[in-house]
C-alpha cells in the first residue's frame, strides 16, 4: 500500500540548542492507523505540529499525498485533519455551526448532508443545536473530531485524544476511530494509554528524546520484543529457589509459593519441559502453572529506559 504521509530526516531545533526533533524519518500508509507512543517531552506533539505546519522544521522534509509541506502548503495541509490536545472551542457556538466554519475555513461548499452524517457518526446529532458551553468534556472531544473531519480530510492526527475522558467513552471513542479507519482515513494518534494502542492501532511507533525508535507491526512488535512468563505455583511454599535451579535465573513470589520463569518466545527452545523435570527432582511439588505474556507497556517503558540509559 501506498504511503499518504513520508517524512524524511525531520529536524526542529530552538534557539539555545535544544533539539525537539533528531532526524525522525517515518512512512505512514493509506487507510492504516498508527499509534505514537512515547513519554513527556518525547517530540509527539512537535512532530504533529510540524506535519501540520504549525511549526516550521529546520531541515528535512514532509509530504502528504505527494504535497511538500512547505512548497505546497495549502494542498498539503487540505488534506489533514488535526484533534488538538487543548480543547479549544467557542463556547457559546452552537455544536453544528463549529462544524460548519471549520469546512469552510478550507474553501469547501456547503454540505449539510455530510454535516449531519458526521455529527451521526459522533453521537452530536442530537446535540447539534446545544451550545458548545453545555457539553461534557467527553462530548467537546467529539466535536474536535468532528471539526477536524469537516474538511474530509485523508489524514487524521489524533493527540491524546482521550486525554481526561472516561474508560466508556474512551472505549466509545475507539470504535469512532475504527468507524473512520474503515471509511479510507488514515489515523496518527499519540497516546499515553498503552491499552489504547493494544487496542486500534495496526502499527506501533515509539518515540524518545526527538527519535523513532522503532515503528512495528503491533502483533509483530509483541512476538519479537515481547516475552512470556511461566508462574510455577508450589503446594507449599519455599523461602529460596533451590541451588539445583539456579541456572534458570528463576524469581520467587513474595509469599514463597511460586517461581517466576521468563523465556523468550522466538527461542528454538523455551526451556519449560527442563524446569519441571528439574522442579520435581528438587523435591517440590505443583499445584498450578500459568503463562503471561508481556505487555505493550513493557515494551514500552523497557525500550525508553534503554534509551535513557
Amino acid at each position: 500500500m501506498a504511503a499518504i504521509l513520508s517524512i524524511s530526516d525531520l529536524r526542529k531545533s530552538y534557539e539555545g540548542g535544544f533539539e525537539a526533533l533528531k532526524g525522525v524519518s517515518l512512512d505512514i500508509d493509506e487507510g492504516e492507523i498508527l499509534a505514537l507512543l512515547g513519554p513527556n517531552g518525547a517530540g509527539k506533539t512537535t512532530l504533529i505540529s510540524t506535519v501540520c505546519g504549525i511549526i516550521t522544521p529546520t531541515s528535512g522534509s514532509v509530504k502528504v499525498g505527494g504535497h511538500c509541506i512547505i512548497d505546497d502548503f495549502r494542498a498539503a495541509r487540505a488534506l489533514i485533519g488535526l484533534v488538538p490536545q487543548e480543547i479549544n472551542l467557542e463556547p457559546f457556538e452552537k455544536v453544528i455551526n463549529s462544524v460548519r466554519f471549520s469546512r469552510g475555513l478550507f474553501g469547501k461548499p456547503k454540505n449539510e448532508p455530510l454535516i449531519e452524517d458526521i455529527l451521526k457518526k459522533l453521537s452530536l446529532w442530537d446535540k447539534r443545536n446545544a451550545q458548545v458551553k453545555e457539553l461534557s468534556g467527553g462530548m467537546k472531544r467529539r466535536v474536535l473530531i468532528a471539526k477536524a473531519l469537516a474538511h474530509e480530510p485523508r489524514v487524521l492526527f489524533l493527540d491524546e485524544p482521550t486525554a481526561g475522558v472516561d474508560v466508556e467513552l474512551r472505549k466509545d471513542m475507539w470504535d469512532v476511530v475504527q468507524e473512520l479507519k474503515d471509511s479510507g482515513v488514515t489515523i496518527i494518534l499519540t497516546t499515553h494509554y498503552i491499552e489504547e494502542a493494544e487496542a486500534i492501532a495496526d502499527r506501533v511507533g515509539v518515540i524518545a528524546d526527538g527519535q523513532i525508535l522503532l515503528v512495528k507491526d503491533k502483533d509483530d512488535l509483541m512476538a519479537q520484543l515481547g516475552q512470556k512468563q511461566l508462574c510455577v505455583y508450589l503446594t507449599a511454599p519455599v523461602s529460596e529457589v533451590p541451588s539445583s535451579l539456579a541456572t534458570y535465573d528463576l524469581e520467587l513470589s513474595e509469599a514463597g509459593d511460586a517461581l517466576i520463569y521468563t523465556y523468550d518466545t522466538k527461542a528454538e527452545r523455551t526451556g519449560i519441559t527442563a524446569l519441571l523435570n528439574d522442579v520435581a527432582a528438587a523435591g517440590l511439588v505443583l499445584a498450578d502453572v500459568s503463562t503471561r505474556q508481556s505487555s505493550l507497556e513493557d515494551i514500552f517503558v523497557g525500550l525508553v529506559s534503554g534509551e535513557k540509559s
